[in-house]
């Protein structure tokens, strides 16, 4: 008995430090980003353009960035989710969620999921310029569509094997055909999950630089067009921070703080969907 009770303080003990470690991990990147970035941190910053000589120390804000990063997510967001839904919908209705083709897609989905995405960039990259693109907005939604596509489609996966087998047999038997079960049954009942999905790809996909390097470009100027260069927060963190000039050093770690609070509002939000959309579900 004396021993159980040791293991299992050593176990709690483990767990506790585990939450601690995350917990502090937050913490940090918040209290960096923030304490570095105050400095800079108003509200030219957030409405303004950069002008002539941003990165020198200059005059400007990032809004080009922030609304470059919303455009591109959502884009490739959306761009995801066409594919995504459906062949999930194909892995749970017209196959047998046990066989050798969904298991053999499922690992495909795995693999995809674990590429770095510096890899998707160079392929992005190969990608426009067989297609004749240049650095644009339009490349890099395809490319972050790429990146984002598996960790969407293997979430959404993971919800519907969550969904009894009982409601699709019920829905069946009344003469329902697959795709009215799909959409009727299985989507009512797999909201909160496949909103959860949408927007942690959505996250992912805004927070990344290494995909957009090659393919989306760069530019001071507002989003306007799916064939012109774009910038998104990432990068203009990640030039900010490259530079030898202080202040311009506290503008990028201002970004930093942007972006960080854009995907915490992210999980939020997802949060409350999940919850106000869970009362449909049939446990």
């Amino acid at each position: 008995m004396a021993w159980r009770k040791i293991e299992e303080n050593i176990f709690k003990f483990l767990m506790v430090l585990a939450t601690a470690v995350v917990v502090g991990s937050l913490a940090l990147i918040l209290i960096t980003v923030l304490f570095k970035g105050l400095p800079a941190l108003n509200l030219d910053m957030l409405t303004k353009t950069p002008q002539g000589g941003y990165y020198i120390g200059k005059g400007g804000g990032i809004l080009n960035a922030i609304l470059g990063s919303l455009v591109l997510g959502l884009g490739a967001t959306f761009l995801a989710f066409l594919i995504s839904m459906p062949l999930v919908i194909y892995l749970h209705l017209y196959l047998n969620t046990r066989s050798n083709r969904a298991r053999l897609i499922r690992f495909i989905l795995d693999l995809l999921w674990g590429i770095p995405s510096i890899v998707y960039g160079a392929v992005g990259f190969t990608l426009m310029v067989f297609l004749g693109l240049q650095s644009s907005l339009l490349a890099g939604i395809i490319t972050v569509a790429m990146l984002i596509m598996p960790i969407m489609t293997r979430s959404m996966d993971e919800v519907f094997k969550l969904i009894p087998f009982e409601l699709k047999e019920t829905s069946f038997a009344l003469g329902a055909t697959r795709l009215e079960t799909a959409v009727k049954v299985i989507l009512r009942q797999a909201l909160p999950g496949i909103v959860t999905a949408v927007l942690m790809a959505f996250g992912r996909g805004i927070g990344d630089a290494a995909s957009v390097l090659f393919t989306a470009g760069f530019t001071d100027s507002l989003p306007y067009s799916l064939f012109k260069p774009v910038a998104t927060l990432p990068l203009a963190i990640f030039f900010q921070l490259g530079t030898p000039f202080p202040e311009v050093r506290e503008r990028g770690y201002a970004a930093a703080f942007v972006l960080t609070l854009i995907v915490l509002i992210i999980s939020v939000v997802t949060r409350i969907f999940s919850a106000r959309f869970s009362k449909n579900i049939i446990r």
